[in-house]
């Protein structure tokens, strides 16, 4: 991550993104105002360059509810299908690293982490879900259970037939319709 810090103008232009995109989706996130989120957000101004970086690369990020333990706010990348700048991707930087040819350019646990983001788990993937329709075309690599990585595998999710269905891939493939959502408390 180069400076986590970002420049004034770029972040009145975020601000306006992120609040007028929060006053039209209020179902994500019922009882919750923009005034405290801003208020956090000035708090936490470190936190702004992760999600100009989620929105620069198709997230969409909003906040879609609160953490009953710590009472920070909860950005997740609510893109219709999977952010367009994160896809092509293997699951981690062992896979990507195991590649013998035709390597992706990056993973999505390394990119994640350079963008100061976590990838959804299991849990908070149906609980997205459940505020829209996502993933209709694309699919979305999901925080991975060790036992099953230490296997060579990796879970992706996404909605078909209006279900949610998880699944499996190897973690070292890569597809152009896979990306991953990412998760950021603030």
């Amino acid at each position: 991550m180069e400076s986590n810090i970002i420049e004034p103008e770029q972040k009145d232009l975020l601000l306006d993104v992120l609040s007028r995109r929060f006053a039209g989706n209020m179902g994500r996130h019922p009882g919750l105002q923009w005034d405290e989120v801003l208020r956090r957000l000035e708090e936490h101004p470190e936190k702004l360059w992760s999600l100009r970086a989620m929105e620069e690369t198709g997230g969409e990020p909003d906040v879609i509810g609160r953490d009953k333990n710590t009472g920070e706010f909860i950005f997740c990348d609510c893109a219709p299908e999977s952010p367009k700048g994160r896809r092509s991707l293997c699951y981690d930087p062992e896979a990507l690293q195991s590649r013998k040819e035709h390597k992706p350019r990056q993973s999505a646990i390394g990119m994640a982490e350079e963008m100061g983001i976590s990838l959804l788990n299991e849990e908070q993937y149906r609980e997205l879900q459940q505020l829209g329709r996502f993933d209709t075309k694309t699919s979305s690599w999901i925080a991975t259970p060790s036992a099953i990585r230490q296997l060579g595998g990796a879970i992706l999710g996404d909605r078909r037939y209006d279900r949610v269905f998880i699944y499996h891939n190897g973690a070292e493939s890569y597809y152009a319709a896979r990306g991953f959502r990412g998760l950021l408390k603030v």
